[in-house]
């Protein structure tokens, strides 16, 4: 496949600043994308009940080859933001390393979300030599008979471990990066434990503590997730509380702590929105693409939550159309202009209503 960029694009792109400012008013871009979200494995190693890969095969199972991230990743040479996961364990792919350095080569900002499991110190020795700026740890429970309920499988204090021990190599050698966080997905069967969570955070070493909000969808979506778990705009005032609690605890021990949903993607988060189209805020598809692991084109990490069948919202083939074909061609067009209507495409119809990422 010939390697053409995008766009012509000269200067650079602040994307928080960009996301926020562009107008969603055509179905073709004016720019390239500022952002990459690169599947780079969707196997795993757990069974969460809020994912969709737990009940049933996406795509055949793959982790994303080199020869495929690289012609992406050459054909947008000012990336600003590479966020290297999606349904998988990224951290179960052997030259993971390699691809975090090829991109901070470019000087892209990257980053991940791990389950933590198989941390130890070679790969995060070769994760720090490649430069990572940010490991998300997703440890969403505050003990192990929690974690397996959520999770599947009993690895909560193996997990523990491992983030310990990574932190400690870090503060032992002086390394900054990458920035370590743990995240809890808010739900109403475990938000008393919120304040133990900020505590197992913060004895493992971590400093940044997030709860992020639970993606569901109501009708044909994939998974457990279902909306009387959530607590974005059903939390009651006993629930409130424990949520204050956290907080108080987070300063007493110096941990930084977020509960507000938004800081999954800064800058790039979608705001409630009142007038009966709660996805008309959304710039992901004037900004963002995702690609899996064998390089379909989604308009975006929530899709796979969505709705049933990749094939409803693939949007072109990094196999066989350069990212310049996939980006102005007629499917992502229409997906915009339908974006852009009453009658927005089915995956995004219920988006930002009652959580946001």
């Amino acid at each position: 496949m010939k390697t053409v960029s995008v766009a012509a694009t000269k200067q650079a792109v602040d994307p928080r600043r960009y996301f926020e400012s562009v107008e969603a008013a055509s179905e073709r871009p004016e720019h390239e994308p500022v952002c990459l979200y690169l599947e780079t494995t969707n196997r795993c190693n757990l069974l969460c009940t809020t994912c969709p890969r737990t009940y049933e095969e996406l795509e055949p199972p793959a982790d994303m080859s080199w020869e495929l991230f690289t012609s992406i990743v050459d054909q947008i040479p000012k990336l600003h933001r590479a966020v290297l996961h999606g349904v998988g364990e990224p951290m179960l792919v052997k030259h993971l390393p390699r691809m975090v350095r090829y991109l901070k080569d470019r000087g892209t900002y990257v980053l991940f979300n791990t389950n933590g499991t198989v941390l130890n110190e070679k790969n995060g020795r070769a994760l720090i030599a490649a430069d990572l700026d940010e490991l998300r740890v997703s440890f969403d429970a505050a003990n192990a008979k929690s974690y397996r309920a959520i999770r599947g499988k009993n690895y909560f204090n193996r997990i523990l471990k491992n983030v310990r021990v990574f932190r400690e190599l870090q503060e032992r050698e002086g390394h900054l990066k990458p920035r370590v966080s743990a995240w809890l997905t808010g739900l109403r069967e475990t938000i008393e434990e919120l304040a133990d969570f900020v505590r197992v955070a913060a004895e493992t070493g971590v400093k940044e503590v997030y709860l992020q909000r639970l993606v569901f969808f109501k009708d044909n979506a994939i998974g457990m997730a279902r909306p009387d778990q959530a607590l974005y705009e059903q939390l009651s005032g006993e629930e409130a509380v424990h949520i204050e609690r956290a907080t108080a605890l987070a300063n007493s021990l110096g941990v930084t702590f977020s509960a507000s949903g938004a800081a999954a993607e800064p800058g790039m988060s979608l705001k409630r929105h009142d007038n009966g189209s709660p996805w008309s805020l959304c710039r992901r598809p004037w900004t963002v693409m995702y690609f899996t692991a064998n390089g379909r084109a989604l308009p975006c990490c929530i899709a796979p939550f969505s709705q049933r069948g990749y094939e409803n919202y693939t949007l072109g083939d990094a196999t066989q159309q350069t990212l310049r074909e996939i980006w102005t061609g007629p499917d992502y067009g229409d997906f915009r202009k339908a974006l852009l209507s009453d009658t927005p495409p089915e995956a995004c119809a219920s988006c930002g209503l009652r959580w946001s990422l």
